[in-house]
């Protein structure tokens, strides 16, 4: 396994994380700890989860991510052997259920969201503590245009740092990090940072794949400038990217299938640029899961891949890619694409 240092910390973790968001909708808590043990038996070191999970959020299964990862340090006793990271949700009218429906990255918010956490994990300390989302309006979740609202109200994001640097003081967070947020929010929180000789955010929890390489317009050279490395979810676009969704197929038990309103990774145009990645990884025979992942792993600014899995047989397919080198002929081939198929699902 390769190991790759978040941040200017001196962590290191597992370029493979572990992505556990069905567990506790698609996965059972007895799948999750298959999971964890066979993950961790092959060199995974990093999990990663969050309040809101499992996912689709609903009030019955809020917090159930954390709670089976919780159960499984209690049994195994392994917390010494993992890096683990959760979330805090922002503000959104989807969560009426989460801290009375005024959920916010502010200071009682973001303490509130934290101690609750740790009790569902069964632990008295996380190592990457990440903001899930914005508290402001920004183009995220593919949305491509940016269009403020004139009367939003938006936490400062020194508010937001300065909590963040008390819960790292007082030693239940040990480093702090960003998902889904724009070259704007990290670099003001870098200065705050700075300024304030408060906690650096040590890494980026945005999308990227093969479908989505929005990353690379901007937030890239600041993930390689400022050492604050992407973590990157949906490496293989939610499955979209294995080509199981072509034609619009509907596979039993698939995500798409199962919760058809996920479709962000599923268009005209992106249903063309798979069918074209799947030509390039038979054409070298390679499997489209393990190419499209060898591709994230391979970029500069990438600390580490996020693989969800809801059985151990796509977790073995993911951890594959590991050995997967791309030559100079399939990265010309996938440019090929990208040129011809740019982003079709930001």
């Amino acid at each position: 396994m390769d190991h790759r240092t978040l941040g200017r910390t001196d962590l290191r973790v597992s370029a493979l994380c572990l992505g556990t968001m069905t567990w506790g909708e698609q996965n059972t808590e007895a799948d999750g700890h298959a999971q964890m043990d066979f993950a961790v038996d092959h060199g995974v070191t990093f999990f990663d989860t969050a309040e809101m999970y499992s996912v689709p959020p609903r009030e019955e299964t809020y917090g159930r991510t954390e709670e089976i990862i919780g159960s499984w340090l209690a049994t195994r006793g392994k917390r010494d052997r993992v890096i683990l990271a959760t979330k805090v949700v922002g503000p959104g009218p989807r969560f009426p259920y989460v801290r009375g429906g005024a959920a916010r990255l502010d200071r009682a918010n973001v303490t509130a969201a934290l101690e609750a956490s740790l009790s569902r994990l069964q632990t008295d300390y996380v190592d990457l503590y990440q903001l899930h989302w914005p508290d402001r309006s920004v183009n995220m979740f593919g949305r491509r245009g940016f269009r403020p609202s004139p009367d939003e109200e938006m936490t400062p994001l020194e508010e937001t740092l300065e909590v963040l640097a008390d819960l790292v003081r007082d030693g239940k967070v040990r480093h702090v990090g960003v998902s889904n947020e724009t070259p704007w929010g990290v670099m003001t929180f870098l200065r705050h940072a700075r300024e304030r000789d408060w906690p650096r955010m040590v890494s980026i929890q945005n999308p990227y794949n093969l479908l989505n390489r929005t990353f690379e317009i901007g937030l890239a050279e600041v993930a390689l400038r400022e050492a604050c490395g992407l973590l990157a979810y949906a490496p293989i676009a939610a499955g979209v990217l294995s080509g199981k969704y072509l034609g619009g197929a509907r596979p039993a038990g698939a995500r798409m299938t199962l919760f058809p309103t996920y479709d962000r990774y599923l268009n005209a145009s992106g249903e063309q640029a798979v069918a074209r990645y799947l030509q390039v990884a038979r054409r070298h025979g390679i499997d489209p899961v393990q190419m499209a992942l060898a591709f994230v792993l391979r970029q500069p600014f990438v600390t580490a891949a996020i693989v969800g899995a809801t059985s151990l047989d796509h977790l073995k397919v993911s951890l594959g890619a590991l050995d997967v080198v791309l030559t100079d002929d399939v990265l010309a081939d996938i440019e090929a694409v990208h040129a011809a198929i740019p982003d079709p699902c930001p």
